[in-house]
């Protein structure tokens, strides 16, 4: 066995809030610059047709595009918007990933046994749930990945500033831009990333081909994120461009997709999948194998404070 031992006490609904928020900022300080990258790539093209976006890239690769990035901006633009990020992590993954659980057990109505109607209604419940939680963080986080230092001036100076100034010119509503794409990319990213790991976990729990440790934790982390990334791409790139455009630009999702499909052709859709599967097959190792661990830790943790002297 490695890391923490399995307990027989399940944790409670607060360890997995503190525990699924925890995790995924650890993961998001160890993978952001590979996000950021994949939101560059993302972006890449617009305003252009296929040709002229392939002829006038500025960022080619994941690797590429770092590099580019490096040379051009500094190291430091590799974790722009982390602070958002972490905000947005620290509210939306407590959220989605640490109330699954218990919304699973809410449909099945405390049964053990949990089908995967069940666990894709968790997945989409917990999923949109975080969205109207943490949406504005998202929006911020995006806006700041997105802005080039040296493409003739920032856009936003801070983290407060950001918030100010899309607030100021974009008003309230501006916070929630994107907040419709972004409610059916999360569903979807949340039912193929948690319920994806949770039935190659009880799968291999079950064959008796691994035990409940680490190994098993990575395995099926590993499989979630693909399936995630497959799944997700069309939605994050439409996500990303709408929330990055400037005001007017789209008037709605649809109207970015479609735009998307006529001047850039059905290929725009899966723009940054090599980084998007980077991220979120690194993300969700990292993110799955700390929440594990992090359960059984604070769950020993609250048993020795409880258990008698």
């Amino acid at each position: 066995m490695v890391g923490f031992k399995a307990t027989d006490v399940p944790p409670t609904a607060a360890v997995r809030f503190l525990g699924a928020g925890t995790a995924a900022c650890i993961a998001d300080l160890i993978t952001f610059p590979l996000d950021t990258a994949k939101v560059r790539l993302q972006i890449q093209g617009e305003r252009r047709g296929p040709v002229q976006a392939a002829a006038s890239a500025q960022y080619r690769g994941v690797l590429g595009t770092i590099l580019t990035m490096v040379r051009n901006e500094g190291p430091r633009s590799l974790y722009n918007g982390l602070v958002a990020g972490l905000q947005r992590q620290m509210s939306f993954a407590s959220v989605r990933i640490g109330l699954y659980d218990s919304v699973k057990q809410l449909y099945t109505k405390g049964s053990e046994h949990a089908g995967i109607g069940s666990r894709l209604l968790a997945g989409s419940t917990t999923g949109a749930l975080a969205v109207a939680v943490a949406q504005p963080t998202d929006v911020v986080k995006v806006r700041f990945q997105a802005q080039a230092r040296a493409a003739g001036g920032r856009r936003y100076q801070s983290t407060v500033d950001a918030y100010k100034t899309i607030a100021r010119e974009e008003g309230f509503r501006g916070l929630w831009k994107g907040t419709s794409p972004n409610i059916a990319r999360n569903a979807i990213v949340n039912c193929a990333e948690l319920v994806t790991y949770d039935l190659i976990k009880d799968t291999l729990l079950k064959a008796n081909l691994m035990t409940d440790d680490l190994p098993c934790h990575f395995t099926s982390a590993f499989g979630a994120g693909f399936c995630a990334t497959v799944i997700a791409s069309p939605v994050d790139v439409v996500k990303t461009r709408y929330m990055n455009s400037a005001l007017g630009r789209y008037s709605s999702a649809g109207h970015c997709a479609l735009t998307m499909l006529r001047e850039e052709g059905p290929r725009a859709f899966y723009k940054g999948f090599t980084p998007s599967f980077l991220r979120l097959g690194s993300w969700n190792v990292v993110m799955f194998v700390t929440y594990e661990q992090l359960k059984r830790a604070l769950t020993a943790a609250c048993a020795s404070r409880e258990a008698p002297f």
